[in-house]
């Protein structure tokens, strides 16, 4: 169980909000809030859970005192919604859809003996907070994170927090996963998937060594970003390269076959490749990520031919992929029962043994918990949120010169669809992911009102990325 220091420091952390929001700049104060929170306070057990309120955790209650501070500092600063009608309406479905969904679900579940309750009031209220919660970071980023600085900023931010994070998973790859115990008290997940290749991969204070591998991957390729543009721009950019090189090398030792995979698709594209290029392969991976759920209804996701290659590298990794397919199976198959709004909480989307109430199936990627929870209306609204920018963005970038749009826009679009796509066999939808959703959501907004710069002064100055 988690000990005192656990609960201390979730207990802390609006404080600390509050503070970086007094002595920072509004983007920064927002960024750092998110970042610290998720990557240094302790996961799940370790929640304040007060009636008729969703447990407040280290994803929602830095995000929650974000937004206090936002109202008392800054409580004028543009609307928080998206312009688009299209986004609004996403947000809203997002954060009111869970209300049908316990209109739709207000009687139990019957395993033999075993029985779920029924939703209700209470239930309603909870999931609509919760929603709310989650989404916090998109939509202060949309408001305050909607400009080519701002977003150097976030990618800044992830460089030097994966620089940071990457001392603590050097001591978990030498020692073992062992900082959240000794600091929290508590092992937040199985140690034996810690345990691979013959040594160890790095949990620190995530969930999972696979959230932290790919955040090691978020930040490399980030900061391999920052090198590009400055490279273009003609100024020093030795320490973005070594950083960059430095992190992906802890990448490869934090063992996650996942991140490297992404990992090598991403950097040719970010060294050789310009911004709109970067852009169409991120709209190619959206379009998958949506795409996902249909083709495994449809039958049409090649299973045995990925299993197969999977056992090519590891047997490990073939049956941990076969283990996946079966469970996607059969929650897509209890998912087909309530479609439109889904289940709803208690561990109503799962099947459960009869006689003892335990869990007989796993929810490992996102789209399946998302279905399964609040249905086909909740998986298109909480992805449609998350990729409607990269689409937003390409189209707009297709009309201006590459003088009116950030260098980093391109990788920022790739990394959000590189996420989108990893929440297809993983969970990994993070604050992080939010922010980046929301920062492109505004500054996609930002390219619609500009116009394309002049061909003539265009062709007398030297292309290089614009940060404005």
């Amino acid at each position: 169980m988690p000990n005192a220091l656990a609960y201390l420091a979730l207990g802390v952390s609006p404080l600390l909000v509050f503070a970086l929001y007094r002595s920072l700049r509004v983007e920064l104060a927002l960024i750092w809030s998110i970042l610290l929170g998720y990557l240094f306070l302790p996961e799940s057990p370790a929640v304040f859970d007060f009636p008729l309120m969703p447990p407040l955790n280290k994803h929602n209650m830095p995000a929650l005192a974000a937004f206090i501070a936002t109202l008392l500092v800054y409580p004028g600063k543009g609307p928080l919604l998206p312009e688009s009608n299209v986004g609004k309406v996403l947000v809203f479905t997002f954060i009111f859809s869970p209300l049908l969904t316990v209109v739709t679900n207000m009687e139990p579940v019957f395993y033999g003996r075993v029985g779920l309750p029924a939703l209700g009031l209470k239930d309603a209220l909870a999931l609509v907070l919760l929603q709310f919660m989650i989404i916090m970071p998109f939509l202060l980023a949309r408001r305050h994170l909607n400009s080519g600085d701002a977003l150097r900023d976030l990618m800044k931010a992830l460089m030097i927090a994966g620089l940071v994070y990457s001392l603590l998973m050097l001591i978990e790859i030498r020692l073992s996963p062992q900082l959240n115990l000794w600091t929290y008290g508590f092992f937040q997940h199985y140690f034996g998937q810690s345990v691979r290749f013959g040594g160890y991969r790095p949990v620190v204070f995530l969930y999972h060594g696979l959230w932290v591998a790919f955040f090691a991957m978020t930040a490399a390729l980030a900061t391999l970003a920052l090198w590009r543009v400055k490279l273009r721009e003609f100024e020093s950019s030795i320490r973005y390269f070594l950083a960059a090189l430095y992190l992906l090398v802890v990448l490869v030792l934090s063992k996650s076959l996942g991140a490297l995979i992404f990992a090598a698709f991403a950097v040719p594209l970010i060294l050789f490749t310009k911004p709109r290029m970067q852009m169409r392969v991120a709209v190619l991976l959206a379009v998958l990520a949506l795409g996902y759920p249909l083709m495994k209804g449809a039958n049409l996701v090649p299973e045995d031919f990925l299993i197969s290659r999977a056992a090519a590298i590891s047997e490990d990794r073939a049956g941990s992929i076969q283990f996946r397919f079966n469970n996607e199976r059969t929650l897509l198959d209890r998912a087909s029962l309530k479609p439109v709004f889904g289940w709803g909480s208690w561990g109503r989307n799962h099947e459960l043994d009869p006689e003892t109430g335990r869990l007989l199936t796993v929810t490992d990627g996102r789209w399946i918990v998302t279905i399964g929870t609040f249905g086909w209306v909740g998986f298109l609204a909480e992805f449609g949120l998350l990729l409607l920018p990269i689409m937003q963005i390409a189209r707009q970038v297709k009309r201006l010169n590459p003088l009116d749009y950030s260098g980093l826009v391109g990788a920022a679009t790739l990394l959000l669809a590189i996420n989108a796509v990893d929440m297809i066999p993983n969970a990994t939808l993070t604050p992080i992911t939010w922010l980046f959703a929301g920062c492109l959501t505004g500054y996609a907004e930002r390219l619609k009102q500009r116009s394309p710069t002049d061909a003539h002064l265009l062709s007398k100055l030297e292309w290089k990325p614009v940060i404005s």
